[in-house]
């Protein structure tokens, strides 16, 4: 997809992953409409790149309908809101397991339900969703977290079988650390030497690219596709050593 021109809907655009995609997008000439939850983030944002925004939070789904209504016609959809919880499943509590579900997972399937018959009627477009490694290999401590990113994958996965040959292509994107303040909120902070963490432009890059060359995978940094596959292929190998190495 040729980016130039088109409309570009980004969720959690306030920050983050979310703010280096608007930015990225908009470089390109796309015409960006960014939604979050800090209204001053957002009209930093909007000042820099000319982006369309609206506050709203997609943890109720009457937030998710206005974001829709609001944003209209799109050509790109990056589902990119989110937020992370650490600690040991039983501390997490039931109030904080519905809000991650929701905002995580419920809130970019209802979206994308609501945004993309459009798409199909045009007979172009394409979905972006942000997941994580930690949906596709599990992560000690993060049980909720990694759940709902998994969730994310199989949807993606399911949703581009249904949509081959409609002409609206559907993008995962798999972060792994990223320089960001998600740690922070997540409620721990990132304390190891490895894997470093990368900036969020690499993400946007990588996002950027997906959507130009029409890529169903990126791994962001690419070697995070090692563990993932390793995974998959063999898990009795990846168990043993996560739990050798964390």
């Amino acid at each position: 997809m040729r980016l130039e021109g088109r409309t570009a809907l980004v969720t959690g655009a306030s920050s983050g992953i979310g703010r280096a995609t608007a930015l990225a997008l908009a470089g390109k000439g796309a015409r960006v409409k960014a939604t979050g939850r800090d209204e001053p983030a957002l009209q930093r944002l909007a000042d820099e790149t000319g982006a369309d925004h609206l506050v709203a939070d997609l943890a109720v789904r009457a937030g998710v309908e206005r974001v829709a209504g609001w944003a209209g016609e799109v050509d790109v959809l990056v589902n990119n809101a989110g937020f992370g919880w650490a600690g040991p499943f039983p501390g997490i509590s039931p109030d904080e397991i519905d809000a991650l579900v929701r905002v995580n997972l419920l809130a970019p399937l209802l979206l994308t339900n609501l945004l993309l018959p459009g798409m199909q009627e045009r007979g172009s477009g394409n979905v972006v969703n942000v997941a994580s490694i930690a949906g596709h290999v599990g992560v000690r401590h993060e049980a909720a977290y990694a759940a709902t990113k998994a969730g994310l994958i199989a949807f993606t996965e399911s949703l581009r079988y249904e949509l081959s040959g409609s002409g609206v292509t559907v993008t995962l994107v798999s972060p792994g650390a990223i320089d960001t303040a998600f740690f922070e909120r997540e409620g721990r902070p990132y304390d190891r030497s490895f894997p470093r963490m990368i900036k969020p432009e690499a993400v946007a890059a990588g996002i950027v690219r997906a959507i130009e060359r029409d890529r169903a995978d990126v791994f962001v940094p690419r070697w995070m596709a090692f563990p993932a596959r390793l995974r998959g292929a063999m898990p009795g190998l990846y168990r043993r050593l996560a739990a050798r190495f964390g």
